[in-house]
């Protein structure tokens, strides 16, 4: 398995303290050594940085760590090879355009039975059976918007409706991006916490650093973050139950719960069927 790693935030900040205590986890305090890599949104635009070499030993890594990007929008993943060899290509995240944005993707868990996936002009580059999925989402939620949606929640709606055919497949944890909002989809290990005033400190579990919130921040900030586990030991990190999709948006977490799906107006298509057929040219 891997590990997910996600922030939001209504302000631009950095993630070095939470990105500390992640590649920790890529080879010396975890097993996850087959690659790390993370996406920062910045306006319109992002910056990534891979690596397939284990997260604890990169230079890369390191830079990262030392350099505050300031975002409101980061995803990060540190990679276990189950699908696809260790190379850059099959290293998360991955990003492709929708709807002119960027739209960035991490998945944490096995697929069986999904080579099938039809994608369309979404076309993998690597093995993956992460990079399949995220495109096979691409190609639905174009069929099903063909034009720029005005609702963007209810995008995302639609989105964990997909999940939920994805999950039938195996494990199925990931975190979306547009760098407006941040989608989580659970189906075992996912959790998230969201810090605001009154900030305290925070200690992290894989390396002997604590920081004081209330020093690097102001009244007005609002931060969430989501991890596979919890990074901090002294915080109370939410768990997302199997199934439970969480949207956030500057910071705060603002839909949730699967019984908001049951006032979406379509069904999801299977994974290996194309979309309905009002929607096919």
């Amino acid at each position: 398995m891997c590990e997910l790693l996600g922030m939001s935030a209504n302000v631009p900040t950095d993630i070095c303290f939470s990105f500390t205590g992640l590649i920790q986890r890529g080879g010396r305090t975890g097993p996850h050594r087959d690659g790390w890599g993370i996406t920062f949104y910045e306006g319109k635009g992002f910056r990534t940085f891979k690596d397939p070499a284990p997260s604890c030993q990169s230079k890369i890594a390191q830079l990262v760590q030392s350099y505050p990007i300031k975002s409101r929008a980061v995803i990060s993943h540190i990679r276990q090879a189950n699908r696809g060899g260790v190379s850059l290509e099959n290293t998360h995240p991955f990003t492709r355009e929708l709807w002119g944005r960027y739209w960035t993707f991490a998945h944490n868990g096995q697929l069986t039975d999904y080579q099938d996936l039809p994608t369309g002009n979404h076309r993998p580059v690597g093995q993956t059976d992460s990079e399949k999925s995220f495109c096979w989402l691409l190609e639905q939620m174009e069929r099903r918007f063909p034009e720029t949606p005005k609702d963007m929640v209810d995008v995302f709606r639609y989105v964990a409706a997909l999940c939920d055919q994805l999950k039938e497949k195996g494990v199925f944890n990931m975190l979306l991006s547009d760098g407006e909002y941040l989608m989580t989809y659970c189906t075992n290990h996912l959790y998230w916490i969201t810090r605001q005033a009154p900030f305290g400190n925070a200690t992290l579990l894989d390396e002997d650093v604590e920081v004081n919130f209330q020093e690097e921040t102001t009244p007005e900030d609002v931060v969430s973050v989501i991890a596979t586990q919890p990074l901090t030991g002294n915080e109370n990190w939410q768990r997302m139950k199997p199934g439970e999709y969480g949207l956030f948006h500057f910071g705060k977490r603002i839909a949730t719960n699967m019984d908001d799906l049951k006032d979406v107006p379509f069904a999801a298509p299977k994974p290996g069927n194309q979309a309905p057929t009002e929607l096919l040219e």
